[in-house]
Protein backbone atom coordinates (compact mmCIF):
# COMPACT_ATOMS: atom_id res chain seq x y z
CA UNK A 1 0.00 0.00 0.00
CA UNK A 2 1.36 3.05 -0.71
CA UNK A 3 0.63 6.02 1.86
CA UNK A 4 0.08 8.53 -0.45
CA UNK A 5 -3.20 6.94 -1.84
CA UNK A 6 -4.15 5.35 2.10
CA UNK A 7 -7.21 6.96 3.28
CA UNK A 8 -6.42 9.04 6.19
CA UNK A 9 -4.71 11.77 7.79
CA UNK A 10 -2.39 11.75 10.39
CA UNK A 11 -2.64 14.46 13.10
CA UNK A 12 -0.22 16.73 15.02
CA UNK A 13 -3.18 17.48 17.87
CA UNK A 14 -5.19 14.94 20.09
CA UNK A 15 -8.54 15.01 19.54
CA UNK A 16 -10.60 17.64 22.00
CA UNK A 17 -11.89 15.47 24.63
CA UNK A 18 -9.65 12.26 24.41
CA UNK A 19 -8.34 10.89 27.64
CA UNK A 20 -7.05 7.20 26.57
CA UNK A 21 -3.81 6.71 24.88
CA UNK A 22 -6.17 4.42 22.34
CA UNK A 23 -8.61 6.95 21.14
CA UNK A 24 -5.49 9.64 20.67
CA UNK A 25 -3.38 7.54 18.88
CA UNK A 26 -5.81 5.91 16.84
CA UNK A 27 -7.16 9.43 15.51
CA UNK A 28 -4.36 10.76 15.43
CA UNK A 29 -2.32 7.88 13.01
CA UNK A 30 -5.39 8.10 10.98
CA UNK A 31 -7.04 4.71 12.10
CA UNK A 32 -10.49 6.08 12.83
CA UNK A 33 -12.77 9.23 12.57
CA UNK A 34 -15.78 9.76 14.72
CA UNK A 35 -19.28 10.27 13.32
CA UNK A 36 -21.21 10.62 15.67
CA UNK A 37 -21.45 10.24 19.50
CA UNK A 38 -20.25 6.56 19.94
CA UNK A 39 -19.72 6.31 16.34
CA UNK A 40 -16.86 5.54 14.53
CA UNK A 41 -15.41 4.40 11.43
CA UNK A 42 -12.71 2.36 10.97
CA UNK A 43 -10.39 3.28 8.36
CA UNK A 44 -8.26 1.34 5.98
CA UNK A 45 -5.42 0.54 8.53
CA UNK A 46 -7.81 0.02 11.39
CA UNK A 47 -10.02 -1.93 9.09
CA UNK A 48 -6.85 -4.30 8.63
CA UNK A 49 -6.60 -4.95 12.21
CA UNK A 50 -9.50 -5.48 12.88
CA UNK A 51 -9.85 -8.08 10.09
CA UNK A 52 -6.57 -9.58 11.64
CA UNK A 53 -8.08 -10.13 14.94
CA UNK A 54 -11.32 -11.77 13.67
CA UNK A 55 -9.07 -14.20 11.59
CA UNK A 56 -7.46 -14.99 15.17
CA UNK A 57 -10.75 -15.40 16.80
CA UNK A 58 -12.21 -17.66 13.65
CA UNK A 59 -9.47 -20.22 13.91
CA UNK A 60 -10.04 -20.21 17.70
CA UNK A 61 -13.25 -20.79 17.31
CA UNK A 62 -13.44 -23.38 14.68
CA UNK A 63 -11.04 -25.57 16.67
CA UNK A 64 -13.66 -26.09 19.64
CA UNK A 65 -15.96 -27.14 16.70
CA UNK A 66 -17.67 -23.73 16.29
CA UNK A 67 -19.87 -23.27 13.27
CA UNK A 68 -19.69 -19.80 11.48
CA UNK A 69 -23.15 -18.47 10.64
CA UNK A 70 -24.76 -14.94 10.42
CA UNK A 71 -28.10 -14.08 12.48
CA UNK A 72 -30.49 -11.27 11.44
CA UNK A 73 -29.64 -7.80 12.43
CA UNK A 74 -33.21 -6.99 12.71
CA UNK A 75 -35.32 -9.23 14.82
CA UNK A 76 -39.28 -9.15 15.20
CA UNK A 77 -40.83 -7.80 18.38
CA UNK A 78 -42.22 -11.60 18.79
CA UNK A 79 -39.04 -13.07 18.69
CA UNK A 80 -37.84 -11.30 22.56
CA UNK A 81 -41.33 -11.28 23.65
CA UNK A 82 -41.35 -14.80 23.70
CA UNK A 83 -37.75 -14.98 25.78
CA UNK A 84 -39.05 -11.77 27.75
CA UNK A 85 -36.67 -9.62 27.05
CA UNK A 86 -38.71 -6.90 24.87
CA UNK A 87 -40.03 -5.58 27.80
CA UNK A 88 -36.89 -6.33 30.43
CA UNK A 89 -34.22 -4.87 28.41
CA UNK A 90 -34.16 -0.91 28.19
CA UNK A 91 -33.77 2.08 26.40
CA UNK A 92 -30.05 0.87 25.34
CA UNK A 93 -32.29 -1.25 22.67
CA UNK A 94 -33.10 0.38 19.60
CA UNK A 95 -37.04 -0.35 18.78
CA UNK A 96 -39.07 0.60 15.78
CA UNK A 97 -41.92 -0.37 13.26
CA UNK A 98 -41.54 -1.43 9.88
CA UNK A 99 -43.69 0.27 7.04
CA UNK A 100 -46.67 -2.04 8.05
CA UNK A 101 -46.44 -0.92 11.25
CA UNK A 102 -44.61 -4.12 13.00
CA UNK A 103 -42.68 -4.01 15.81
CA UNK A 104 -39.11 -4.54 15.33
CA UNK A 105 -35.50 -4.50 17.15
CA UNK A 106 -32.32 -3.52 16.23
CA UNK A 107 -30.42 -6.76 17.35
CA UNK A 108 -27.70 -6.14 20.69
CA UNK A 109 -27.31 -9.48 21.54
CA UNK A 110 -28.26 -12.26 19.51
CA UNK A 111 -29.55 -15.25 22.38
CA UNK A 112 -33.30 -15.53 20.80
CA UNK A 113 -32.13 -15.64 17.10
CA UNK A 114 -29.75 -18.79 18.27
CA UNK A 115 -32.42 -20.51 19.47
CA UNK A 116 -34.76 -19.55 16.56
CA UNK A 117 -32.22 -21.00 14.22
CA UNK A 118 -32.81 -24.28 16.51
CA UNK A 119 -36.36 -24.22 16.39
CA UNK A 120 -36.93 -26.98 13.90
CA UNK A 121 -33.40 -28.12 13.15
CA UNK A 122 -32.42 -29.53 15.91
CA UNK A 123 -34.67 -32.16 17.53
CA UNK A 124 -32.50 -35.20 18.51
CA UNK A 125 -29.77 -35.47 21.56
CA UNK A 126 -27.56 -37.15 19.31
CA UNK A 127 -27.09 -33.42 17.53
CA UNK A 128 -26.31 -31.58 20.44
CA UNK A 129 -23.86 -30.51 22.07
CA UNK A 130 -22.56 -28.12 18.99
CA UNK A 131 -22.01 -24.21 18.65
CA UNK A 132 -22.69 -21.37 16.56
CA UNK A 133 -21.29 -18.33 16.12
CA UNK A 134 -21.23 -14.72 14.39
CA UNK A 135 -19.55 -11.84 13.44
CA UNK A 136 -21.73 -8.97 13.14
CA UNK A 137 -22.32 -5.19 13.70
CA UNK A 138 -24.26 -4.46 16.89
CA UNK A 139 -26.08 -1.47 18.43
CA UNK A 140 -26.06 -0.56 21.82
CA UNK A 141 -27.63 2.63 22.62
CA UNK A 142 -25.26 3.38 25.54
CA UNK A 143 -25.83 6.21 27.85
CA UNK A 144 -21.99 7.23 28.35
CA UNK A 145 -20.16 6.16 25.00
CA UNK A 146 -16.32 7.07 26.05
CA UNK A 147 -12.84 6.61 25.18
CA UNK A 148 -13.05 6.15 21.70
CA UNK A 149 -13.36 2.00 20.53
CA UNK A 150 -13.38 1.24 24.31
CA UNK A 151 -17.35 2.10 25.07
CA UNK A 152 -19.17 2.61 21.95
CA UNK A 153 -22.80 2.26 20.90
CA UNK A 154 -21.90 1.11 17.00
CA UNK A 155 -19.53 -2.05 17.56
CA UNK A 156 -18.41 -5.91 15.76
CA UNK A 157 -18.88 -8.60 17.81
CA UNK A 158 -18.31 -12.45 17.93
CA UNK A 159 -20.80 -13.67 19.63
CA UNK A 160 -21.34 -17.39 19.74
CA UNK A 161 -24.08 -19.96 21.24
CA UNK A 162 -23.62 -23.09 22.75
CA UNK A 163 -26.42 -26.35 23.43
CA UNK A 164 -26.11 -29.11 25.50
CA UNK A 165 -28.26 -32.36 27.06
CA UNK A 166 -26.87 -31.64 30.41
CA UNK A 167 -25.19 -29.18 32.71
CA UNK A 168 -21.87 -31.13 33.18
CA UNK A 169 -21.75 -31.18 29.18
CA UNK A 170 -22.13 -27.56 29.24
CA UNK A 171 -19.42 -27.02 32.01
CA UNK A 172 -17.15 -29.05 29.73
CA UNK A 173 -17.66 -27.02 27.01
CA UNK A 174 -17.21 -23.65 28.84
CA UNK A 175 -14.12 -24.60 29.77
CA UNK A 176 -13.06 -25.43 26.05
CA UNK A 177 -14.52 -21.94 25.35
CA UNK A 178 -12.51 -20.61 28.27
CA UNK A 179 -9.28 -21.71 26.82
CA UNK A 180 -9.49 -20.76 23.67
CA UNK A 181 -10.41 -16.73 24.44
CA UNK A 182 -7.15 -17.27 26.92
CA UNK A 183 -5.02 -18.18 23.20
CA UNK A 184 -6.81 -15.89 20.92
CA UNK A 185 -5.97 -13.02 23.38
CA UNK A 186 -1.71 -13.88 23.98
CA UNK A 187 -2.27 -14.52 19.87
CA UNK A 188 -3.23 -10.58 19.40
CA UNK A 189 -0.34 -9.77 21.42
CA UNK A 190 -2.00 -8.89 24.84
CA UNK A 191 0.06 -9.77 28.26
CA UNK A 192 -2.27 -8.32 30.74
CA UNK A 193 -5.38 -9.99 30.60
CA UNK A 194 -7.02 -11.65 33.36
CA UNK A 195 -10.35 -13.51 34.05
CA UNK A 196 -12.97 -12.68 36.53
CA UNK A 197 -15.95 -13.73 38.01
CA UNK A 198 -19.08 -11.46 36.90
CA UNK A 199 -23.10 -10.51 37.23
CA UNK A 200 -24.70 -12.27 34.27
CA UNK A 201 -26.61 -8.81 33.82
CA UNK A 202 -29.34 -8.78 31.22
CA UNK A 203 -28.04 -12.05 29.71
CA UNK A 204 -29.02 -14.14 32.62
CA UNK A 205 -28.28 -17.60 33.78
CA UNK A 206 -26.30 -18.46 36.93
CA UNK A 207 -22.49 -18.76 36.06
CA UNK A 208 -20.60 -15.88 34.08
CA UNK A 209 -17.16 -14.74 33.61
CA UNK A 210 -15.46 -11.77 32.49
CA UNK A 211 -11.93 -11.53 30.26
CA UNK A 212 -10.59 -7.87 31.61
CA UNK A 213 -6.72 -5.98 30.49
CA UNK A 214 -6.03 -4.33 33.25
CA UNK A 215 -5.38 -0.90 32.74
CA UNK A 216 -5.76 2.52 34.53
CA UNK A 217 -8.00 3.66 31.85
CA UNK A 218 -10.55 0.87 32.22
CA UNK A 219 -13.74 1.76 33.52
CA UNK A 220 -14.40 -1.45 35.49
CA UNK A 221 -13.82 -1.97 38.87
CA UNK A 222 -11.70 -5.47 39.39
CA UNK A 223 -11.22 -6.87 42.99
CA UNK A 224 -8.28 -8.89 43.04
CA UNK A 225 -6.74 -11.24 46.16
CA UNK A 226 -2.88 -11.18 45.93
CA UNK A 227 -2.39 -14.27 47.58
CA UNK A 228 -4.78 -16.52 46.03
CA UNK A 229 -5.30 -14.63 42.67
CA UNK A 230 -9.11 -14.81 43.58
CA UNK A 231 -10.49 -11.67 41.18
CA UNK A 232 -13.93 -10.59 40.31
CA UNK A 233 -15.96 -7.97 38.78
CA UNK A 234 -17.07 -5.24 41.73
CA UNK A 235 -20.62 -6.30 40.73
CA UNK A 236 -20.01 -9.61 42.35
CA UNK A 237 -17.19 -9.58 44.72
CA UNK A 238 -17.30 -10.59 48.05
CA UNK A 239 -15.44 -9.54 51.26
CA UNK A 240 -15.24 -9.93 55.35
CA UNK A 241 -15.19 -6.49 56.71
CA UNK A 242 -13.68 -5.28 59.70
CA UNK A 243 -16.08 -5.83 62.87
CA UNK A 244 -17.85 -2.80 64.26
CA UNK A 245 -17.43 -2.03 67.80
CA UNK A 246 -20.71 -3.08 69.29
CA UNK A 247 -20.32 -0.13 71.25
CA UNK A 248 -23.79 0.83 72.83
CA UNK A 249 -24.93 4.46 72.92
CA UNK A 250 -28.15 6.01 74.12
CA UNK A 251 -30.15 7.15 71.06
CA UNK A 252 -31.66 10.50 71.03
CA UNK A 253 -33.38 12.57 68.33
CA UNK A 254 -31.81 15.72 67.67
CA UNK A 255 -31.85 18.84 64.88
CA UNK A 256 -30.04 18.99 62.37
CA UNK A 257 -31.27 21.45 59.77
CA UNK A 258 -30.69 21.36 56.23
CA UNK A 259 -28.11 18.95 56.64
CA UNK A 260 -28.71 16.04 54.09
CA UNK A 261 -25.82 14.11 52.81
CA UNK A 262 -23.67 11.94 55.22
CA UNK A 263 -20.74 14.42 54.49
CA UNK A 264 -23.21 17.35 56.05
CA UNK A 265 -24.30 14.83 58.84
CA UNK A 266 -20.88 14.41 59.95
CA UNK A 267 -20.06 17.51 59.61
CA UNK A 268 -22.85 18.90 61.93
CA UNK A 269 -22.47 16.27 64.30
CA UNK A 270 -18.86 15.87 64.39
CA UNK A 271 -18.98 12.06 63.26
CA UNK A 272 -17.46 9.85 60.97
CA UNK A 273 -19.09 8.29 57.77
CA UNK A 274 -18.40 4.77 59.44
CA UNK A 275 -20.56 6.05 62.57
CA UNK A 276 -23.58 6.38 59.93
CA UNK A 277 -26.29 4.32 57.97
CA UNK A 278 -27.75 6.09 54.96
CA UNK A 279 -30.84 4.58 52.89
CA UNK A 280 -30.71 4.23 49.53
CA UNK A 281 -34.73 3.60 47.55
CA UNK A 282 -35.27 2.51 44.64
CA UNK A 283 -38.75 1.59 41.95
CA UNK A 284 -38.74 -1.96 40.64
CA UNK A 285 -39.07 -1.57 36.81
CA UNK A 286 -42.18 -2.96 35.45
CA UNK A 287 -44.20 -2.97 38.86
CA UNK A 288 -45.06 0.64 40.50
CA UNK A 289 -46.46 -0.91 43.38
CA UNK A 290 -43.25 -2.60 44.46
CA UNK A 291 -40.50 -0.20 46.76
CA UNK A 292 -37.03 -0.85 47.90
CA UNK A 293 -35.47 0.56 50.58
CA UNK A 294 -31.53 -0.61 51.10
CA UNK A 295 -29.69 0.32 54.03
CA UNK A 296 -25.78 0.06 54.82
CA UNK A 297 -23.07 2.07 56.16
CA UNK A 298 -21.97 5.96 55.34
CA UNK A 299 -18.93 5.15 54.06
CA UNK A 300 -20.29 2.05 51.76
CA UNK A 301 -21.75 2.34 48.33
CA UNK A 302 -24.29 1.04 47.37
CA UNK A 303 -24.09 -2.83 44.77
CA UNK A 304 -26.94 -3.06 42.36
CA UNK A 305 -25.93 -5.79 40.40
CA UNK A 306 -26.08 -7.72 44.20
CA UNK A 307 -29.76 -5.38 45.15
CA UNK A 308 -30.91 -6.42 41.98
CA UNK A 309 -30.31 -10.09 42.31
CA UNK A 310 -31.82 -9.80 45.89
CA UNK A 311 -34.89 -7.98 44.42
CA UNK A 312 -35.34 -10.26 41.25
CA UNK A 313 -36.09 -7.48 39.04
CA UNK A 314 -34.81 -4.54 37.25
CA UNK A 315 -34.71 -1.39 39.70
CA UNK A 316 -34.00 2.19 39.24
CA UNK A 317 -33.83 5.14 41.94
CA UNK A 318 -36.77 5.83 43.04
CA UNK A 319 -38.44 9.53 42.56
CA UNK A 320 -39.58 9.84 46.40
CA UNK A 321 -42.71 12.76 46.11
CA UNK A 322 -45.64 10.93 47.13
CA UNK A 323 -43.95 8.18 49.61
CA UNK A 324 -43.70 9.65 52.65
CA UNK A 325 -39.86 9.01 52.50
CA UNK A 326 -38.08 12.74 53.00
CA UNK A 327 -34.75 12.79 51.21
CA UNK A 328 -31.56 13.33 53.34
CA UNK A 329 -33.80 12.42 56.62
CA UNK A 330 -34.74 8.21 55.81
CA UNK A 331 -33.97 6.41 58.66
CA UNK A 332 -34.09 2.80 59.98
CA UNK A 333 -35.80 3.33 63.02
CA UNK A 334 -39.74 3.15 63.27
CA UNK A 335 -39.63 3.59 59.53
CA UNK A 336 -43.21 2.56 58.24
CA UNK A 337 -43.58 2.18 54.36
CA UNK A 338 -46.78 0.13 53.03
CA UNK A 339 -45.41 -2.71 50.84
CA UNK A 340 -41.76 -1.29 51.33
CA UNK A 341 -38.91 -3.86 50.79
CA UNK A 342 -36.44 -3.59 53.46
CA UNK A 343 -32.66 -4.43 53.13
CA UNK A 344 -30.37 -4.04 55.91
CA UNK A 345 -26.78 -4.69 54.31
CA UNK A 346 -23.95 -6.73 56.55
CA UNK A 347 -21.65 -3.25 57.03
CA UNK A 348 -24.55 -2.55 59.57
CA UNK A 349 -23.91 -5.83 61.47
CA UNK A 350 -22.56 -5.05 64.87
CA UNK A 351 -22.95 -0.87 64.84
CA UNK A 352 -25.05 -0.45 67.96
CA UNK A 353 -23.81 3.69 67.97
CA UNK A 354 -24.36 5.20 65.04
CA UNK A 355 -26.47 8.38 63.37
CA UNK A 356 -29.52 7.77 61.12
CA UNK A 357 -31.83 9.59 60.16
CA UNK A 358 -35.47 10.27 62.53
CA UNK A 359 -37.90 10.29 59.40
CA UNK A 360 -38.93 13.51 60.46
CA UNK A 361 -37.78 16.58 58.09
CA UNK A 362 -35.18 18.21 59.61
CA UNK A 363 -33.91 15.84 62.18
CA UNK A 364 -31.73 12.60 62.73
CA UNK A 365 -31.15 10.25 65.65
CA UNK A 366 -27.77 9.67 67.51
CA UNK A 367 -26.89 6.56 69.57
CA UNK A 368 -29.20 4.10 67.67
CA UNK A 369 -28.57 0.15 67.68
CA UNK A 370 -29.05 -2.41 65.29
CA UNK A 371 -29.50 -5.22 67.88
CA UNK A 372 -31.43 -3.37 70.27
CA UNK A 373 -33.33 -0.55 68.12
CA UNK A 374 -34.13 -2.07 64.84
CA UNK A 375 -33.08 -5.76 65.07
CA UNK A 376 -33.01 -6.65 61.42
CA UNK A 377 -33.97 -10.34 60.73
CA UNK A 378 -31.18 -11.04 58.66
CA UNK A 379 -28.02 -8.98 57.02
CA UNK A 380 -27.48 -9.37 53.18
CA UNK A 381 -24.16 -8.13 50.94
CA UNK A 382 -25.40 -5.51 49.21
CA UNK A 383 -22.37 -3.12 48.97
CA UNK A 384 -19.40 -2.60 47.06
CA UNK A 385 -16.18 -4.03 48.28
CA UNK A 386 -13.40 -1.20 49.44
CA UNK A 387 -9.93 -1.87 49.10
CA UNK A 388 -8.02 -3.29 52.56
CA UNK A 389 -11.29 -5.11 53.03
CA UNK A 390 -10.28 -9.15 53.57
CA UNK A 391 -10.29 -11.96 50.92
CA UNK A 392 -13.17 -14.42 52.36
CA UNK A 393 -10.87 -17.14 51.21
CA UNK A 394 -7.39 -16.51 52.69
CA UNK A 395 -7.87 -13.57 54.66
CA UNK A 396 -5.50 -11.62 52.70
CA UNK A 397 -5.87 -7.95 52.31
CA UNK A 398 -8.17 -7.45 48.46
CA UNK A 399 -6.56 -4.72 46.24
CA UNK A 400 -8.75 -2.67 43.83
CA UNK A 401 -7.45 -2.47 40.13
CA UNK A 402 -9.45 -1.10 36.91
CA UNK A 403 -9.93 -3.06 33.84
CA UNK A 404 -11.23 -3.28 30.09
CA UNK A 405 -13.80 -5.67 29.10
CA UNK A 406 -12.70 -7.05 26.19
CA UNK A 407 -14.96 -10.41 26.45
CA UNK A 408 -17.08 -12.34 28.58
CA UNK A 409 -18.90 -16.22 29.07
CA UNK A 410 -22.10 -16.81 30.61
CA UNK A 411 -24.25 -19.82 31.15
CA UNK A 412 -27.16 -19.21 30.67
CA UNK A 413 -29.34 -22.58 31.41
CA UNK A 414 -32.93 -22.59 29.75
CA UNK A 415 -33.28 -19.15 30.52
CA UNK A 416 -34.07 -18.99 26.64
CA UNK A 417 -34.87 -22.57 25.42
CA UNK A 418 -37.49 -23.43 27.79
CA UNK A 419 -39.82 -20.10 27.23
CA UNK A 420 -38.96 -20.53 23.13
CA UNK A 421 -40.32 -24.24 23.13
CA UNK A 422 -37.10 -25.21 22.31
CA UNK A 423 -36.93 -29.30 22.88
CA UNK A 424 -34.72 -32.55 21.97
CA UNK A 425 -36.23 -35.60 22.68
CA UNK A 426 -33.50 -37.95 24.77
CA UNK A 427 -33.22 -41.41 23.80
CA UNK A 428 -35.64 -42.54 27.23
CA UNK A 429 -37.59 -41.00 25.06
CA UNK A 430 -38.28 -38.17 27.07
CA UNK A 431 -37.92 -34.33 25.90
CA UNK A 432 -35.66 -31.69 27.70
CA UNK A 433 -34.94 -27.96 26.53
CA UNK A 434 -31.59 -27.85 26.11
CA UNK A 435 -29.21 -25.95 28.21
CA UNK A 436 -27.11 -22.92 26.67
CA UNK A 437 -24.08 -21.17 26.55
CA UNK A 438 -22.72 -17.83 25.38
CA UNK A 439 -19.48 -16.51 24.23
CA UNK A 440 -18.77 -12.74 23.36
CA UNK A 441 -15.87 -10.95 22.03
CA UNK A 442 -15.76 -7.30 20.88
CA UNK A 443 -13.37 -7.01 18.07
CA UNK A 444 -12.98 -2.83 18.00
CA UNK A 445 -13.05 -2.68 22.01
CA UNK A 446 -10.23 -5.92 21.63
CA UNK A 447 -8.55 -3.42 18.62
CA UNK A 448 -8.69 -0.50 21.45
CA UNK A 449 -7.35 -2.49 24.52
CA UNK A 450 -3.96 -3.79 22.63
CA UNK A 451 -3.47 0.20 21.46
CA UNK A 452 -3.67 0.84 24.96
CA UNK A 453 -1.49 -1.65 26.21
CA UNK A 454 1.20 -1.47 23.82
CA UNK A 455 1.62 2.08 22.60
CA UNK A 456 4.29 4.48 24.09
CA UNK A 457 5.03 7.70 24.30
CA UNK A 458 5.83 8.05 20.65
CA UNK A 459 2.25 5.72 19.10
CA UNK A 460 1.28 3.04 18.46
CA UNK A 461 3.05 -0.26 18.84
CA UNK A 462 1.42 -3.31 16.96
CA UNK A 463 2.43 -6.41 17.57
CA UNK A 464 3.31 -8.85 14.42
CA UNK A 465 0.22 -11.04 14.64
CA UNK A 466 -2.39 -8.12 13.95
CA UNK A 467 -0.49 -5.24 12.56
CA UNK A 468 -2.03 -3.50 9.64
CA UNK A 469 1.42 -4.31 8.07
CA UNK A 470 4.20 -5.52 8.91
CA UNK A 471 6.85 -3.46 7.51
CA UNK A 472 7.14 0.06 7.04
CA UNK A 473 8.85 1.27 3.52
CA UNK A 474 10.77 5.04 4.47
CA UNK A 475 12.75 6.40 1.79
CA UNK A 476 14.51 9.40 2.98
CA UNK A 477 15.02 12.08 0.40
CA UNK A 478 13.08 10.39 -2.30
CA UNK A 479 13.64 13.25 -4.64
CA UNK A 480 17.06 11.36 -4.92
CA UNK A 481 16.00 9.28 -8.07
CA UNK A 482 18.50 6.48 -7.22
CA UNK A 483 16.67 6.26 -3.89
CA UNK A 484 13.33 6.67 -5.49
CA UNK A 485 14.15 3.91 -7.76
CA UNK A 486 15.83 1.46 -5.41
CA UNK A 487 12.60 1.97 -2.93
CA UNK A 488 10.17 0.91 -6.24
CA UNK A 489 12.20 -2.09 -6.52
CA UNK A 490 11.91 -3.41 -2.88
CA UNK A 491 8.41 -2.39 -2.65
CA UNK A 492 7.52 -4.38 -5.58
CA UNK A 493 10.14 -7.02 -4.41
CA UNK A 494 8.87 -7.25 -1.11
CA UNK A 495 5.29 -7.41 -2.47
CA UNK A 496 5.65 -10.28 -4.61
CA UNK A 497 7.26 -12.42 -1.76
CA UNK A 498 3.93 -11.86 0.46
CA UNK A 499 5.35 -9.30 2.53
CA UNK A 500 3.41 -6.69 3.97
CA UNK A 501 4.28 -3.42 3.20
CA UNK A 502 2.92 0.10 3.86
CA UNK A 503 5.50 2.56 1.38
CA UNK A 504 5.90 5.95 2.41
CA UNK A 505 6.38 7.48 -1.12
CA UNK A 506 5.43 11.06 -0.17
CA UNK A 507 7.85 13.74 -0.62
CA UNK A 508 7.79 14.82 3.20
CA UNK A 509 10.71 15.35 5.64
CA UNK A 510 12.34 12.47 7.21
CA UNK A 511 11.37 13.78 10.06
CA UNK A 512 7.98 14.03 9.29
CA UNK A 513 8.29 10.16 7.77
CA UNK A 514 9.91 8.90 10.29
CA UNK A 515 7.16 10.31 13.38
CA UNK A 516 4.73 8.95 11.40
CA UNK A 517 6.05 5.60 11.22
CA UNK A 518 6.77 5.42 14.98
CA UNK A 519 2.83 7.22 15.21
CA UNK A 520 1.34 4.32 13.08
CA UNK A 521 3.28 1.17 14.86
CA UNK A 522 4.14 -0.70 12.01
CA UNK A 523 6.76 -3.55 13.79
CA UNK A 524 9.37 -2.91 11.36
CA UNK A 525 10.44 0.18 9.85
CA UNK A 526 12.95 -0.26 6.44
CA UNK A 527 14.94 3.01 5.60
CA UNK A 528 16.47 3.65 2.71
CA UNK A 529 18.82 6.60 2.46
CA UNK A 530 21.58 8.23 0.00
CA UNK A 531 23.89 6.84 3.06
CA UNK A 532 22.55 3.61 2.86
CA UNK A 533 23.01 3.16 -0.63
CA UNK A 534 26.04 3.77 -0.92
CA UNK A 535 27.17 0.56 1.52
CA UNK A 536 24.80 -1.20 -0.21
CA UNK A 537 22.42 -0.93 2.77
CA UNK A 538 19.53 -0.50 4.50
CA UNK A 539 18.14 1.06 7.72
CA UNK A 540 16.11 -1.70 9.96
CA UNK A 541 14.31 -0.71 13.01
CA UNK A 542 12.22 -2.36 15.39
CA UNK A 543 9.37 -0.59 16.41
CA UNK A 544 8.56 -2.25 19.97
CA UNK A 545 12.77 -2.51 21.34
CA UNK A 546 13.99 -0.11 19.13
CA UNK A 547 16.62 -2.05 18.14
CA UNK A 548 18.80 -0.51 15.11
CA UNK A 549 20.25 -2.74 12.24
CA UNK A 550 21.92 -2.40 8.94
CA UNK A 551 21.35 -5.48 6.66
CA UNK A 552 22.69 -6.13 3.10
CA UNK A 553 20.51 -6.03 0.00
CA UNK A 554 21.31 -9.35 -0.64
CA UNK A 555 20.32 -10.96 2.85
CA UNK A 556 17.29 -8.48 3.63
CA UNK A 557 14.55 -11.36 2.89
CA UNK A 558 16.06 -13.88 5.01
CA UNK A 559 16.84 -11.16 8.14
CA UNK A 560 12.97 -10.02 7.35
CA UNK A 561 11.83 -14.12 7.14
CA UNK A 562 13.46 -14.26 10.87
CA UNK A 563 11.97 -10.61 12.33
CA UNK A 564 8.41 -11.45 11.08
CA UNK A 565 7.79 -14.36 13.63
CA UNK A 566 3.92 -14.68 15.17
Amino acid sequence: MRISKLLGTRLKDAPAGATSKSHIYLTRAGYIKQMANGIYTLLPPAQRVAQKIMGIVREEMDAIGGQECLFPVVMPREVWDASGRYSSVGAEMIRFKDRSNHDLVLGMTHEEAAVHAALGNVKSYDQLPFMIYQFQTKFRDEARARAGLIRVREFTMKDAYSFHTSQEDLEQFYKKAYDAYIRCYHRMGMKKVISVRSDSGMMGGKVADEFQLLTDVGEDTIIICPDCDKASNIEVATSVMEENDHIFGVKQEVFTGSAKTIDEVCSNLNKKPNQTAKAVCYAVIGDENRVVIAFLRGDKEINEAKLKNLVGAEIAMKDLEGTGLIKGNIGCVDLHIDGAEIYFDKSLEGLESFVTGANKEGYHYIGVSMTRDVKPGKYVDISKVSEGERCPICGAKLLVKHGIEIGNIFQLGTKYTAPMGLTVSMPDGSSINPIMGCYGIGIGRCLASVAEESSDDKGLVWPMSIAPWHIYLCPIHIENEQVKEKAEVLYNKLTAENFEVLYDDRAASAGTKLTDSELMGIPVRIVISPKTLERGEVEITIRETGEKMFVKWENLSKKLDEIIVY
